[in-house]
């Protein structure tokens, strides 16, 4: 196909899109229905109607052809896994008597079953849900859903592409199931899962579909040549089927390397290609193994992960480009716009100005639209439009907002002493067990504790301007009074104020530094019907007043044990946060830890103890391609020490990981050299314990034994048995005890039962050792 044929047929395209309704109706839909105050039937009746409505925002946009599957009630992993019949035997007949039911037991689990195990979603804040999988697993085709939702776009007069994660990376996604040997490897059933995913196909041949997107984001990490190769092995099998769609394999994220010579060369129809970001050398990369000649290529050159506009401009050099390099071009976001809020039209509050430098997902599907016009017909037909985002390009760079000279000098002042403690832990440690003189396994929570449907309100009441700050304050104050009276009766030895001021552990902070901006409607799913509104680092950071230290001092007021001051971390900020684009992440990264270095000093002034600093996204935002961790954990790293190496060496430093695979940085742990860490590990049955023992490392660690993003309360043995191998792993004297993350989630029910099981486990065990 000549390039100017190609051209004239580009049309806009997108991966998905977000879920939850403009005003969180998804969310409000799923949990009335386990409340039991929705029925199922009005539960999809709900999701029907959201995903007509996406559908027709993207119609109305000019997205020509609309992706379906990618709605998911909870988790697109977890639908997959109910696609291709893997469902866990202890789950299995929860399935069979109520599919509905049971597959949300598997994302929450029961009192009778435990979840299966939750963690990140490549290196972004969405959390999937693990396939478990043995050498006894057998795959069964349910076609159900991706068919029915494919047919009710297609009624609705959409051009539609389903949407379904592909074979190679569903395996490397999964984890061995509990109980099987740890030297099995998932990928070795991929002979196993072809034939269902033929079945898969088929169906959805059958009912309509020209084209089928099969996910492989796997694909862009490093990959051994076994690996390459059963990706080979798949895409020949699936591509010789007969009776089938034209498959579309995508990637995105970063670049496929290795991998993108072995897709090329595959017998499908198309590749879907990020080219933002570090997924950029694609570009260069799918130039060197001589294209894709008669064949589609989705290019993905707006950022589907961020919130900036687009450079159209360069898109258009970009797309003319891959013009000469593919048999066909159509234009598309670089991933999912699931990671993105709805529409920043809805951003009243914002100076207009600015809030002409954002994108949410319906900007970015009109953005595509825009594009693809450009290219089909030429850029004289787009003349208004390029003028004008030149013009909000120009705005945004030049803004005084994004530069603040003060804060650039002290940055630059950084010396390497600055980001180190004075003192080497062992000399800290003596100082900090003389200060605190806390028992064996000492028990603690790692922050908030429940967020009432009351507290939510006085929020709300307080923002629409129906209370006073004062009456505000005394409802707050109440609450503290609350959470640390119960942890005394409750028997915990480090306390926390439970932190019922703060509406999110990143937004809370955003709101009071400068740089940042505050939406009003950009929820974004995090998980299942977690929803989080995360800030806009727009320019150069700073700390105008202290955050934290007047409620940590009227706390610690209230008690003679001692209370933690409660921080986010700098990587954290970084990126729970809708960063910018516009300067490396490290000099944003450090600007964020300077603000946080005074926090701590000031928390410290006023008698603090101990201080932790939270760092889930440590491991979240870790390059997915190992050539470029190094430079990433160094100032990640470097951003956390700076933030807490101005205290004394009797100042006890926690900080605080979840939900992540933490093999891979090990060495960077033990290098943030916190004095005390705590890490999820119940839906991993303590595997990290484990792990931070062979790698040697030499602090003190809690270990989480209560698995708060699940419903189910754990009894006193469950705990005690989780304790027990996390001290197979780590000495007892430098072993605590708390849950695997804060307990905002939870209703106060469950967080009562629960500690009651953990200070119990933790009081046996005491005795034990002691004895």
């Amino acid at each position: 196909m000549t390039t100017k044929s190609a051209a004239a047929a580009t049309t806009a395209t997108v991966h998905g899109y977000p879920r939850q309704g403009r005003n969180r109706e998804l969310k409000k839909a799923i949990e009335g229905y386990w409340k039991g105050t929705v029925t199922a039937d009005a539960l999809h009746t709900a999701a029907a109607g959201l995903r007509r409505e996406s559908w027709r925002r993207l119609a109305e946009a000019g997205v020509h052809e609309v992706p379906t599957g990618d709605f998911s009630l909870y988790d697109h992993v977890l639908d997959t896994t109910v696609a291709v019949g893997a469902i866990p035997a202890r789950h299995r007949a929860a399935v069979e008597a109520d599919p509905l039911d049971g597959y949300f037991a598997m994302a929450r689990g029961t009192q009778e079953a435990a979840p299966l195990e939750m963690t990140k979603w490549f290196d972004t804040n969405y959390h999937y849900l693990v396939p478990e999988l043995g050498p006894g697993t057998a795959f069964t085709a349910n076609s159900g859903k991706p068919v029915a939702e494919l047919a009710e776009a297609l009624a609705a007069g959409h051009r539609a592409r389903p949407v379904l994660v592909g074979p190679v990376s569903y395996l490397l996604l999964a984890k061995p199931a509990p109980g099987v040997a740890g030297d099995f490897q998932p990928l070795t059933l991929l002979d196993r899962l072809l034939p269902v995913y033929a079945e898969l196909l088929a169906d959805l041949f059958a009912a309509g579909a020209e084209w089928v997107q099969l996910d492989e984001p796997a694909l862009v990490q490093d990959r051994t040549p076994a690996e390459l190769n059963a990706a080979a092995r798949a895409y020949r099998d699936l591509g010789a089927l007969t009776d089938r769609p034209k498959l579309l394999v995508a990637s995105y994220f970063d670049r496929l390397g290795e991998a993108l010579p072995v897709l090329a060369k595959a017998p499908v129809e198309g590749l879907a290609l990020d080219f933002t970001g570090p997924a950029a050398a694609n570009l260069h990369e799918l130039a060197a193994v001589g294209g894709l000649p008669g064949k589609r290529l989705v290019a993905g050159v707006v950022d589907g992960r961020n919130i900036w506009i687009n450079d159209l401009e360069r898109s258009l050099a970009t797309l003319a480009t891959l013009l000469g390099l593919a048999g066909h071009v159509d234009v598309a976001p670089s991933c999912s716009l699931l990671h993105v809020p709805i529409d920043a039209t809805a951003e009243r509050d914002l100076d207009p100005q600015i809030a002409r430098w954002l994108a949410f997902a319906r900007q970015k599907a009109e953005e595509v639209a825009l594009l693809a016009r450009g290219l089909r017909e030429g850029t004289g037909a787009i003349t208004a439009e390029l003028a004008a985002n030149r013009a909000d390009l120009a705005s945004r760079a030049t803004s005084p907002i994004t530069r603040d000279p003060a804060v650039r000098a002290r940055t630059a002042a950084v010396t390497g002493a600055d980001a180190r403690r004075t003192q080497a832990y062992p000399r800290r440690a003596e100082a900090q067990h003389a200060r605190l003189g806390l028992p064996l396994l000492p028990t603690t929570t790692i922050g908030s504790f429940p967020q009432t449907a009351e507290l939510r309100a006085a929020r709300a009441d307080l923002t629409a301007g129906r209370i006073e700050a004062a009456a505000y304050r005394e409802r707050i104050e109440a609450e503290v009074r609350e959470v640390i009276a119960y942890q005394e009766k409750a028997g915990l030895d480090v306390l926390v104020h439970g932190e019922p001021e703060r509406n999110d552990m990143v937004q809370y902070f955003a709101e009071q530094l400068t740089g940042y901006l505050a939406t009003r409607h950009g929820w974004v799913q995090s998980y299942g019907t977690r929803y989080v509104r995360p800030p806009v680092l727009a320019g150069d950071i700073s700390r105008p007043h202290p955050m934290t230290v007047d409620w940590y001092r009227y706390a610690q007021d209230l008690t003679d044990r001692p209370v933690k001051g409660m921080l986010t971390g700098p990587v954290t900020m970084l990126a729970w946060s809708f960063v910018r684009d516009d300067q490396p992440l490290a000099d944003t990264a450090r600007q964020v830890a300077l603000a946080l270095r005074d926090e701590v000093t000031d928390l410290e002034a006023a008698g603090a103890a101990v201080v932790q600093v939270d760092e889930p996204a440590l491991r979240e935002t870790l390059p997915l391609r190992t050539a470029d961790r190094p430079a990433y954990l160094e100032w990640a790293t470097e951003a956390f020490r700076l933030a807490t190496s101005g205290v004394r060496a009797d100042t006890q430093i926690h900080t605080h990981m979840c939900y992540a695979e933490f093999g891979a940085i090990m060495t960077a742990i033990d290098d943030l050299d916190a004095d005390v860490i705590s890490l999820e590990a119940t839906r991993s049955h303590m595997e990290v314990a484990g792990e931070l023992a062979a790698a040697g490392y030499p602090r003190e660690v809690g270990p989480g034994v209560w698995d708060i993003h699940s419903p189910r309360v754990p009894s006193t043995e469950e705990a005690e048995r989780l304790l027990r191998a996390g001290l197979a792993a780590i000495p007892a004297e430098r072993l605590w005890v708390n849950p695997d993350c804060g307990l905002k989630t939870r209703g106060w029910t469950e967080a009562r039962a629960s500690l009651e099981s953990l200070v119990t486990a933790a009081r046996r065990l005491r005795e034990e050792l002691a004895g």
